[in-house]
């Protein structure tokens, strides 16, 4: 095998992958082959890095120089200077803002500093289309130790004694999961992927699968074997074909190396995976919704009991796990239960993948330590608000989660914690929220995505929240009353304890945490027919600010329905009836005369 003086790892998520990725791979690749270092310097396409905000991201080893928001035209530079010259390129290291110094590497950078990979542990560091580098990382090994020296019984008490929860949402334990399948005696058994990620704003699952699927495919291998069935799924979403991609690859490079097939390590387990599609519904994140579109039906829940684990997949028993708990299985075999309960908060041990967007500085995948506070994720590892703006709210789990104030930033991040503050874990999606965010109207676009995302079989959803989206659009739309307000937290908890299934029953969430947390901004809503945060196109009342008005006319050139008059240097005029609130006129005025 070929040994390299340095390795370029170069970011090939789907994120960098836009953003001219595959051009920078070919063009350092170029650049290497002219200066004929072809057989001392190897580029290696990586998963994500995480740090998804300063993208694309490149990594030199052995030095670990960090290099962000790199272009095709800079791997001339990062060659001649770096490669040949071994001085970096200062320009595209990182600036830390706050004591304005660049740093050469990750571990010293903020964002890095506080976060814990387990599931992402090969994400940026291998191949994801080489098995061997896979193998070299102790790919398989646990696979392998599960095999050839642990009973089934052995196996589940060990995921059990490691207190690994589903990371899908629910948070119920794996290892119990995977004992209440295997207790379920048939001639057939099946174990399943839930790859389907529907949450707006979440890429966690996309990540694992993009950058190091064969940890997903080893552990599903694992937990086939405990449960003794002989046949896998992947079901995703047909929206990811770079996961799907690599994942096909990956499936066909462990069936040659033999770690899927007959006689896996030498022994009589056999085990197959196959591929499941999914159309993007978000209902299909239920177990029992995804198993009915597997089997080619409407992706509707069922009512439970029975569980997939006694009736499944065609009526057999069936294991449901999603992407990031399956990640995490291999490390939990090889180093244990007790190191990995040495990670997280009393009840939620390990950590958790989040995808951090919104208004704050650091866009990203990071992996962190449960029991770590919301306000650690977002002004340590996220950097703060964007533009100096002041935090107003994070809204966590997805749709169906809840919007959290600044007073509850400093709750551990954990499933009794969250869930006791009115919002959830989900699978990881985390959004911030700023100042100039209107909290109805967050409420209605989340109620807007879950109304549409329903899949109707049960009326508290499928009426339930039509009806919550119809008062919210009442509110904003300034025609709303108190008695609206009472009807929303009726209906929500209504809504919560009637719903068939999990989706149904966080559906409110949204709305029931913004009128406990935000109460003051629906009355201004309904009362005095006024959007603090100048959001609500219906209650916005654009007006000139007469003392800072100094005619520039600027305004009134950018006005598309040329509502605004005024002459040269004299104070100008908006006329309401004309008017349209689209905002044109507030976003040209460099002179803050323009109030709404």
């Amino acid at each position: 095998m070929k040994q390299y003086r340095s390795h370029i790892l170069v970011c090939a998520g789907t994120g960098c992958q836009s953003q001219e990725g595959h051009e920078i791979i070919e063009e350092l690749k170029k650049q290497i082959e002219k200066a004929n270092f072809h057989n001392e310097i190897q580029v290696v396409k990586t998963g994500c890095f995480g740090f998804c905000e300063k993208g694309p991201i490149i990594k030199i080893l052995p030095e670990n120089v960090f290099y962000i928001e790199v272009k095709p035209s800079d791997a001339k530079e990062i060659v001649e200077e770096h490669i040949i010259k071994g001085r970096r390129v200062q320009r595209l290291l990182y600036e830390e803002p706050n004591i304005h110094e660049r740093l050469e590497q990750q571990k010293d950078m903020p964002f890095y500093k506080k976060q814990v990979r387990i599931a992402l542990r090969n994400c940026g560091l291998i191949d994801p289309e080489n098995i061997k580098e896979y193998i070299a990382e102790d790919g398989y090994m646990a696979l392998g130790k599960v095999l050839t020296e642990m009973s089934q019984e052995e196996v589940i008490q060990l995921v059990r004694d490691s207190e690994l929860r589903g990371r899908g949402g629910g948070g119920f334990s794996t290892g119990f999961k995977w004992e209440l399948t295997y207790r379920n005696k048939d001639d057939q058994k099946y174990i399943v992927c839930n790859a389907d990620e529907g949450d707006p704003g979440a890429f966690m699952d996309r990540s694992i699968l993009e950058g190091d699927p064969h940890s997903v495919l080893e552990a599903m291998a694992i937990g086939a074997y405990a449960i003794g069935a002989n046949k896998g799924f992947v079901y995703i979403r047909a929206e990811y074909p770079l996961a799907i991609q690599r994942l096909k690859i990956a499936m066909e490079q462990a069936k040659e190396y033999g770690f899927l097939g007959r006689n896996i390590f030498g022994t009589n387990f056999h085990f197959d995976v196959e591929i499941k599609y999914g159309a993007g519904a978000f209902v299909c994140g239920e177990e029992t919704a995804l198993i009915n579109s597997m089997e080619g039906g409407r992706g509707e829940p069922n009512a439970k009991p029975p569980f997939p684990a006694e009736s499944g997949f065609w009526n057999k028993p069936t294991c449901v796990n999603n992407v990031e708990t399956y990640a995490n299985i291999p490390p939990i075999i090889l180093k244990g239960p007790k190191w990995f309960k040495q990670i997280g908060s009393e009840k939620s041990k390990g950590t958790k993948v989040f995808a951090l967007a919104g208004k704050v500085n650091n866009v990203g995948l990071i992996e962190v330590p449960m029991g770590i506070t919301l306000r650690e994720v977002i002004f340590d590892i996220g950097g703060g608000i964007r533009n100096g703006r002041k935090f107003k709210a994070v809204q966590t789990g997805g749709p169906s989660g809840g919007c959290l104030t600044e007073a509850l930033l400093d709750n551990p991040i954990d499933y009794e914690n969250l869930t006791r503050i009115g919002s959830m874990m989900g699978s990881g999606g985390m959004i911030v929220m700023d100042e100039d965010d209107c909290m109805v109207n967050i409420a209605k676009f989340y109620l807007e995505f879950t109304e549409e995302e329903s899949c109707g079989k049960c009326t508290p959803c499928r009426i339930g929240n039509k009806r919550l989206h119809e008062i919210l659009i009442k509110i904003t739309e300034g025609k709303g009353t108190k008695q609206d307000l009472e009807d929303l937290k009726k209906l929500g908890e209504m809504i919560k304890i009637s719903s068939l299934c999990g989706l149904g029953q966080s559906s409110p969430n949204p709305v029931l945490s913004t009128l406990k947390y935000f109460y003051d901004e629906y009355l201004q809503h309904v009362e005095n027919k006024h959007c603090p945060s100048g959001v609500c196109a219906a209650l916005k009342k654009h007006e000139i600010v007469e003392e800072n008005c100094v005619g520039c006319t600027l305004c009134a050139r950018v006005c598309p329905v040329d509502c605004i008059s005024g002459k040269v240097k004299e104070v100008h005029n908006i006329d309401q009836e004309r008017c349209i609130n689209c905002g044109a006129c507030k976003e040209a005025c460099k002179f803050n005369a323009i109030a709404n």
